[in-house]
């Protein structure tokens, strides 16, 4: 299989979405759909009355139609949900999940492989958080039940997916370790998964699924060897990603100091070794500030299969990304006066997290101050043990009382914001509160969003993936 030059970053909540995938793809290179929150993206789309009926035509072709016609009849609006009526929640995710939301999360992910494959032959990926385990099984297969070509995973270090993968070919019934604060070297807690019991004779109905190539994001080489040495499947490359790059960010290593703004300070210690991954013998590609055609000549004189580029995807015309904040930023750009931002609160994770200086989004503190503190989401929550030994949820970015009562810090409050609610109000969907408040965006974006003028075809804030991808190609030769 020929190696893609570009892949196009999974960025979320379905900013790369089906429709910027498909583009890419068809473009000849690798497009990438985000499963982060997917189930809740499908439940909005549905409930906004499914425009083009994409969804519905994707939900067609899902193997088992009874599960399907129970999520129609649930969240279907015809025509559309009132604008000041809430999204109907869905259960946030547990250690015990029901079946209802492992299909519904199954069934997401497959809808959006399935439509960014659909009508072409070209490779498509999906892009999951190890940050954000709960979901991930569901959401793997899903994905591998459409087909999908390339998995792959950043934000930790995902030693598990590639044995997941290889468990799936067949259905089978797999098990995920996950993080728990608290745990000791007894403890073993997994959340599981059963293809046959959800869906009874899928294997015999469908036979074995392709395996696709799983990349690993990473961001130094000491991780690569890692994961070589100790992931439980085959791994076949590596994104190398930068800490200029979007959304979450590995920490500095080693002691983390500051500037004047309150950003981490990276330095050559955060530098990956080029000579020595090339020694790995995987190929691998470069991201993070590498949207720009000169630097993906370099980085395939450097021994890299080529770039990985998000913040010039998430801008253009096909991206999930809701119209207005789109062209907010892209105004700035064009005005030079857009400001890029790593915060080291932000997150729950407790990762950095890029963020972008918008007016009325959260990224300003007086905006976010205003919201009564809720998480409705939950897939940014911390497992814990509590002191009886029972398995605890909580999250930094809830109601201060409720993290403080579940043993957390009241520090670890200070400044974090809820990412769930401001990447769905991000991607077109707020959710409306019943006091009439309606869930401001948090646009996340790379360093190098101060330089995507250049990406614009003829300097216009109109333009197309395809006109991304045909930039970034103008100084190689691509294979035929």
């Amino acid at each position: 299989m020929t190696l893609p030059m570009i892949i196009q970053g999974g960025m979320g909540v379905a900013i790369s979405n089906w429709r910027l995938a498909k583009t890419v793809s068809q473009a000849g290179q690798l497009g990438v759909v985000s499963g982060t929150g997917m189930s809740r993206i499908l439940v909005s789309r549905l409930m906004e009355g499914d425009e083009g009926g994409h969804m519905r035509r994707a939900l067609a072709h899902f193997p088992f139609q009874a599960p399907v016609e129970h999520i129609l009849n649930t969240y279907y609006v015809e025509g559309g949900k009132a604008p000041d009526t809430p999204y109907l929640n869905i259960p946030a995710y547990s250690l015990k999940p029901t079946k209802a939301l492992d299909i519904l999360t199954i069934i997401a992910n497959f809808v959006e492989v399935f439509l960014a494959k659909e009508g072409h032959d070209g490779v498509v990926g999906i892009n999951l958080l190890e940050k954000v385990q709960l979901p991930n099984l569901a959401s793997l297969y899903g994905a591998m039940l459409a087909g999908v070509d390339y998995v792959l995973m950043g934000a930790g270090i995902p030693m598990q997916v590639a044995g997941v993968l290889d468990r799936l070919v067949n259905h089978e019934s797999v098990s995920y370790r996950v993080d728990v604060v608290g745990a000791t070297a007894e403890d073993d807690y997994r959340i599981h998964l059963h293809p046959e019991e959800l869906f009874p004779g899928i294997g015999e109905q469908m036979g074995s699924l392709k395996r696709p190539a799983f990349l690993p994001i990473i961001s130094s080489l000491v991780l690569a060897q890692a994961l070589l040495k100790r992931s439980e499947g085959s791994i076949q490359g590596f994104v190398i990603e930068g800490h200029i790059a979007g959304g979450h960010n590995a920490p500095p290593r080693g002691t983390v100091s500051y500037n004047e703004f309150g950003e981490p300070i990276y330095t050559t210690k955060d530098t990956v070794d080029l000579e020595k991954m090339k020694a790995l013998g995987l190929p691998f590609w470069l991201a993070g500030g590498f949207g720009h055609p000169e630097q993906l000549r370099t980085a395939l004189e450097q021994g890299a299969a080529g770039i990985q580029v998000g913040t010039a995807f998430a801008y253009c015309e096909e991206s999930g990304m809701e119209s207005h904040n789109k062209q907010r930023v892209l105004n700035k750009v064009l005005d030079e006066d857009i400001i890029v931002r790593t915060n080291a609160v932000a997150s729950p994770t407790g990762f950095p997290f890029k963020v972008v200086d918008l007016e009325d989004t959260m990224s300003e503190q007086e905006v976010y101050e205003v919201r009564d503190r809720i998480c409705d989401m939950g897939f940014l929550r911390t497992i814990y043990k509590r002191p009886d030994g029972k398995i605890g949820y909580r999250c930094p970015a809830e109601p201060i009382d409720d993290y403080v009562r579940k043993g957390g810090a009241v520090e670890d409050t200070e400044g974090r914001v809820c990412l769930c609610n401001g990447l769905g109000a991000a991607a077109g969907f707020p959710q409306t509160r019943d006091s009439g408040y309606v869930e401001a965006s948090i646009v996340t974006s790379g360093n190098d969003l101060v330089n995507l003028k250049a990406a614009m075809k003829d300097g216009s804030p109109h333009y197309s993936a395809r006109d991304v991808v045909q930039y970034l190609l103008r100084e190689v030769a691509v294979p035929q």
